[in-house]
């Protein structure tokens, strides 16, 4: 079996293990802005292998992740309704930042050193004073003290369960909380449609 009949058949096993609660695969990557393999730098013509592989992943990372993490120190979001301090993005945040922060070269993946730089809007750089803040614990006792957030323990995610069992990685809100970097179904790969304000208003109160 080769190495793309291997990613194509078992990887998505692999993730949905490694992250009960949270599916990733919808209709699917192919197709997409996330879809790679047609890039004149993608020799081996690949979906899944500039973000994931099944040998010799990299040892920081989880979902057998094939890129180098990202180092920057970012500036973070404030407001003087804010009522937690977040901190610099962790977790599967950190994984979308490793080519969204623009530091690493989007064919920088695997043994590969790149040169092609991120370039466009969701290039978020490292400045994230203007997006929503990321890799915070949202959990029932911030909820209450903010009052405009509804319990992540109770309220209705929408998507079959709770927004803690369906949005949250190990209790944090995550950019995965709001995006399947796997299914574009909705646009911008939002788990969920936005009509109406209808994902803002799964966490947050009018």
């Amino acid at each position: 079996m080769n190495i793309k009949s291997c990613l194509t058949k078992a990887l998505p096993f692999v993730l949905l293990a490694a992250a009960p609660g949270l599916v990733l695969f919808g209709a699917g990557i192919r197709s997409t802005s996330h879809d790679f393999s047609g890039r004149s730098w993608n020799s081996s013509r690949e979906v899944c292998v500039v973000c994931h592989t099944p040998h010799s992943a990299k040892p920081s990372a989880s979902l057998l992740w094939n890129r180098d993490m990202t180092s920057a120190v970012f500036t973070l979001y404030q407001s003087p309704t804010i009522n937690h301090t977040p901190g610099q993005p962790d977790g599967a945040s950190k994984l979308c930042l490793s080519c969204h922060d623009g530091t690493i070269a989007i064919d920088r993946f695997g043994s590969r050193t790149g040169g092609t730089a991120y370039v466009g809007w969701t290039n978020l750089r490292t400045d994230l004073t203007d997006d929503h803040p990321v890799s915070f614990v949202y959990d029932s006792a911030m909820a209450a003290a903010a009052k405009t957030l509804k319990d992540p323990a109770v309220a209705n995610s929408g998507l079959g369960g709770t927004i803690s069992q369906d949005m949250l990685r190990d209790g944090k809100l995550q950019c995965v909380s709001c995006h399947n970097p796997h299914d574009n179904t909705n646009y911008f790969f939002l788990r969920k449609s936005n009509a109406g304000s209808a994902l803002c208003l799964t966490c947050h109160n009018l």
